[in-house]
């Protein structure tokens, strides 16, 4: 099945990113009372057929059915205030993301203000809306009681199909859902090479402001998906593109810049901050941006360790290398990133130009090497092996008088790759035997670039297995 596409339009303040987030289910889009404070284009899939996307059970007696049909998705996509002027001077940046919307629509949802009623705006955008092939569905927004809902009849004069809601007050979303549905074209949902499930691998794009990730994710995409400008802070929302790459979907996500915890000045900052978190804890890889022209920063390292608190893959992609190449050798940059995040030996460096996307194949091929390390099984008899040759080649030092032993160990789960040593005193092992023991489990194992996660834990009294001593025996 396709993803068929809605875009959601509107003047500023009318309400759009809180019906985004309404009908999603989350809050992905900024909600504030400044006027233009979404810019880029938001997106996110919104199933259609069963709650959660969830194919639904058949009824009890019925069986299974021969052949159960593939949920059905549409990509809501937010936009920016038409007819915002921008304090940034990007008003035009903004307007171009809106007609993209426009052009990439297979129905528009038309969002209008119950109480101010038609606004000389909102007459604009109708005139801009009409010549327009496509359905167009109108949202009078706010519609929260008797008086507004009597305001909102003034629309019809419009002559598009009308709906009232209030997404504030939770009114209407199933109805609006239906009539989303009912009118976008069945053509909408035929197969055009894509899939809510066929992402490849989702990367989230983080590093300090102006490091030049939106312009990273314009030239994957090749087209000006996201507003890439050198004003600090232009991206505010954490932006989902979906792309194809070698044949397969990828997911990058676009992230605002990151800023020191006192530098937040705006309710704005903290919304990104906090969205932008939360798209390291949903990306299958990490990129780490750095400005090859800039020292890193103290909040370089700040990102670095919340990376490694959520134990992500990510790689340290030094950006606009075309600037110091005639100047430098990498080897140089990469013992500055070596010296300065110590803890971090294992992770892959990488350097491109994010203007004209030189070396970015080679970026995302890795980025894949690194998601099917993240997901990988390691046999347990191997994993055995590997731990009792460590052992035997630097055994742990004794604790008050007793010898620290390891019985044996698996691999409980991936993403990450999580082992637990069972052992008879599991705070014996120091801090830097640990080190050690990763260090080995690194260099023998599949798994080198990605977090490991060691968890060692006291075998049971009833538990004799004892496959340390087995492999010595063999």
């Amino acid at each position: 099945m396709g993803i068929a596409k809605v875009a959601i339009v509107g003047r500023p303040n009318v309400g759009k990113s809180s019906i985004f987030n309404w009908l999603i289910g989350e809050k992905i889009s900024i909600v504030d009372s400044a006027a233009g404070v979404t810019r880029d284009r938001v997106s996110a899939l919104l199933p259609l057929d069963a709650e959660d996307g969830a194919l639904p059970e058949p009824a009890a007696g019925e069986g299974e059915p021969e052949e159960t049909p593939a949920p059905r998705y549409i990509e809501l996509i937010d936009t920016g205030g038409i007819g915002i002027v921008d304090k940034d001077d990007l008003s035009e940046d903004v307007e171009a993301q809106i007609r993209l919307a426009l052009e990439s629509a297979d129905l528009i949802l038309f969002v209008t203000d119950a109480r101010t009623g038609i606004a000389p705006l909102d007459e604009m955008i109708a005139e801009r809306l009409r010549p327009l092939s496509i359905p167009i569905l109108l949202a009078v927004n706010k519609s929260d009681d008797e008086k507004q809902e009597k305001n909102a009849e003034e629309f019809r004069v419009f002559g598009w199909d009308m709906i009232k809601i209030s997404a504030k007050q939770k009114i209407g979303r199933v109805r609006l859902t239906e009539e989303l549905e009912r009118l976008i074209p069945p053509a909408a949902f035929e197969d055009r090479g894509e899939s809510a499930e066929s992402s490849v691998m989702k990367i989230a794009i983080v590093g300090r402001r102006n490091v030049g990730k939106s312009t990273f994710v314009n030239t994957l995409v090749k087209q000006e998906r996201v507003i890439a400008s050198s004003v600090p802070g232009t991206t505010r929302d954490c932006i989902d593109v979906r792309f194809e790459w070698n044949g397969q979907m990828v997911t990058a996500i676009d992230t605002p810049g990151f800023m020191r915890g006192k530098s937040i000045g705006s309710d704005l900052d903290f919304y990104s901050l906090t969205r932008a978190k939360r798209s390291i804890r949903r990306a299958d890889v990490v990129l780490m941006f750095f400005d090859c022209s800039q020292r890193i920063s103290k909040m370089d390292k700040q990102l670095v360790n919340l990376i490694e608190e959520h134990m992500r893959p990510v790689i340290f992609v030094v950006n606009k290398w075309d600037l110091m190449a005639p100047h430098m050798p990498t080897s140089r940059w990469g013992d500055y990133l070596r010296e300065t995040f110590g803890q971090c030996w294992h992770v892959p460096i990488a350097f491109i130009t994010g203007m004209t996307g030189k070396n970015a194949d080679r970026l995302l091929r890795h980025a894949q090497i690194l998601q099917r390390q993240y997901r990988m099984r390691i046999p347990t008899a191997r994993l055995n092996k590997i731990i009792t040759a460590a052992m035997d080649y630097n055994p742990p030092p004794l604790f008050y008088h007793r010898k620290p032993k390891i019985y044996y160990a698996v691999q409980a789960d991936i993403a990450p790759p999580t082992i637990i040593l069972f052992c008879n005193m599991p705070d014996a092992f120091a801090a830097n035997w640990r080190r050690f023991l990763l260090s080995v489990l690194r260099d023998e194992l599949p798994i080198g670039e990605v977090p490991i996660r060691l968890v060692f834990r006291k075998r049971e009294e009833k538990d004799t297995k004892d496959e340390i001593d087995a492999v010595r025996k063999s």
